[in-house]
């Protein structure tokens, strides 16, 4: 923390007194992540792009913008499996924030399934389970491995799960 207050010109005392805790401003940093993209952190919703393209080419432009944001994906992936131990100070906020994920992309596939982007016979709750389980997979392994496809690994997701949701093109 004192490191980002000497780089942000501040005071240790100012950082400290908006955030108590190193987790609790990456905390604010990762949520921060999730409504923008880029690396100018341009505002997102990601909500509203899945209502008007759908859930699979909202997440395959989510994708592409991440790409530009390993070192915001890093520090996710590391978070997260840390805070998997249930004394981790950050440990109850994963489990929110996947809890409101799976409950988001859920609402997204039922929504794609009544206006006819996907079959209607999948389960919307464990296709937002399996793309959680994809996309962090996938975005861990082109971490550790920069040569891995991250955007051809979530299309050929997408190509087996829901093919149909892709119609319109990436």
């Amino acid at each position: 923390m004192r490191d980002i207050a000497r780089q942000l010109n501040l005071s240790l005392t100012s950082i400290v007194h908006h955030f108590g805790t190193k987790y609790e401003l990456l905390e604010a940093v990762l949520e921060r992540a999730d409504q923008t993209v880029g690396t100018g952190f341009v505002a997102f919703d990601f909500e509203a792009d899945c209502v008007e393209r759908g859930v699979a080419l909202a997440t395959m432009g989510r994708v592409r913008s991440n790409l530009e944001r390993p070192e915001l994906l890093r520090v996710l992936a590391i978070l997260a499996a840390e805070s998997s131990a249930p004394e981790h100070p950050a440990h109850d906020w994963f489990i929110e924030r996947y809890r409101k994920k799976a409950e988001s992309l859920a609402k997204g596939f039922a929504y794609d399934q009544q206006i006819g982007r996907i079959d209607g016979s999948r389960d919307p709750r464990m296709l937002s389970r399996l793309l959680i389980g994809a996309w962090d997979g996938v975005q861990l392994q082109w971490l550790i491995d920069p040569s891995v496809d991250m955007q051809a690994a979530m299309l050929a997701f997408f190509e087996a799960t829901i093919p149909e949701a892709l119609d319109s093109g990436p």
